[in-house]
């Protein structure tokens, strides 16, 4: 039988952790106040995926490897999938408003729309629109 987890947890490194929570609560993301503390934001991002906020500090407490600046090289791109193409326009949009970068063009592929942002850490995020029926047509 095949590994299959229930929940995904995220950890990631930020240098402020009030300016990274306000930046993804302009988001519209919520917090679970349970798993936040001082040096740790417990942002829910659906009811299985959550991503941790963590100062640096507290980060390093977990690996051993040398951290990359988010600002300077890539290590990941988190892709979030929207409802509709004015959706992912909407959050990128709220996202440069609030502090973020554009890191991407939008791309539309037809049977899928992307754009991309970095958060205030440097992080790169995308959201995407998949159109399932134009998809079915080649």
């Amino acid at each position: 039988m095949a590994f299959q987890s229930q929940n995904i947890f995220i950890n990631l490194p930020v240098k402020d952790l009030n300016k990274s929570t306000i930046f993804f609560k302009e988001l519209g993301f919520e917090f679970n106040l349970q798993y936040t503390t001082e040096d740790t934001a417990s942002m829910i991002i659906n009811d299985n995926i959550f991503a941790l906020l963590m100062l640096e500090e507290r980060f390093k407490a977990f690996t051993k490897k040398e951290m990359v600046d988010p600002t300077t090289s890539a290590q990941a791109i988190f892709c979030l999938s929207a409802d509709s193409r004015d959706q992912v326009n909407e959050l990128v949009n709220k996202a440069l408003s609030s502090g973020g970068k554009s890191s991407s063009d939008p791309q539309d592929h037809g049977f899928m729309y992307v754009w991309g942002f970095e958060d205030v850490d440097g992080h790169l995020w995308e959201i995407a629109y998949m159109d399932e029926s134009a998809m079915n047509q080649g």
